[in-house]
């Protein structure tokens, strides 16, 4: 599968991620309720498909399940997306620590702001992005953002320089979306000229629009504002299906502003 950078992050990751949130809450997922070997199992086999891009989060306790596939690959063949719900800085900071001991790894890719439902998240969250700059500094992790669960947060986050990582709601029905696919189009192509790498989520609209998952995944890239889409299977033949899909995905319809 064919890999890009995301934004200025410098990143490199597959245009495909395999999200392991689905219905997450609470330490559990859809993906996390098939099992600890299940999903690891399905994370290696991704792997051997050359989706390098892994989509996890503390909320969706898929961790230990990512530990299990690590242990069975090359580190530095994958790139982890986790999350932290945390706002203060010593809590970050902890959320930090305690990620990479339960994934066996002593660097994240990627650690974003887990849910930002507030237009107001950068005064709010200020303490955890700074634990965030200062593991960054250190090189623990690699880049750093934010998982916008809100219109007004959304449109911080475009605009806002902190922001490398932007995990956008994101898909032709606006099911499970922050706002309408028209308001929310324009800010996404704003985060994108503004340099942000942005990763879509929901893009089957988390189940209502898996009956034509071609017309969904051919949405989110046509806006050419997107550079990775996650997308959580349910099922061992959502992997084939979803890889069949972008890869047969000509730059054209990538690029094409629909």
């Amino acid at each position: 599968m064919k890999q890009v950078v995301l934004g200025r992050s410098g990143v490199h990751v597959s245009r495909l991620a395999i999200g392991t949130g689905t219905n997450g809450v609470g330490r559990k997922s859809d993906q996390t309720r098939k099992g600890k070997n299940w999903l690891s199992d399905l994370l290696v086999a991704a792997l051997e498909r050359g989706v390098t891009f892994w989509d996890l989060a503390d909320q969706y306790g898929s961790h230990p399940n990512a530990a299990v596939a690590l242990e069975k690959v090359d580190r530095s063949s994958v790139q982890i997306l986790t999350k932290t719900t945390s706002s203060e800085y010593s809590a970050c900071k902890k959320d930090i620590q305690r990620f990479l001991e339960e994934l066996g790894t002593n660097y994240l890719d990627m650690v974003l702001l887990h849910g930002v439902s507030s237009g107001k998240w950068t005064e709010e969250r200020s303490g955890a992005m700074r634990a965030l700059d200062e593991a960054k500094e250190n090189g623990i992790i690699k880049s750093v953002g934010v998982s916008c669960h809100d219109f007004s947060a959304l449109q911080v986050a475009s605009e806002e320089p902190w922001v490398e990582i932007l995990l956008v709601r994101l898909n032709y029905q606006g099911d499970n979306m922050d706002a309408k696919p028209n308001k929310v189009a324009p800010v996404v192509q704003k985060a994108h000229d503004n340099g942000k790498g942005v990763v879509g989520m929901k893009a089957l609209g988390c189940g209502t629009l898996a009956h034509s998952p071609e017309k969904a995944i051919q949405f989110v890239f046509g806006l050419g504002s997107v550079d990775a889409v996650t997308i959580g299977p349910t099922d061992d033949s959502h992997l084939s299906r979803n890889i069949q899909i972008i890869d047969g995905l000509e730059e054209p319809q990538i690029r094409r502003a629909v």
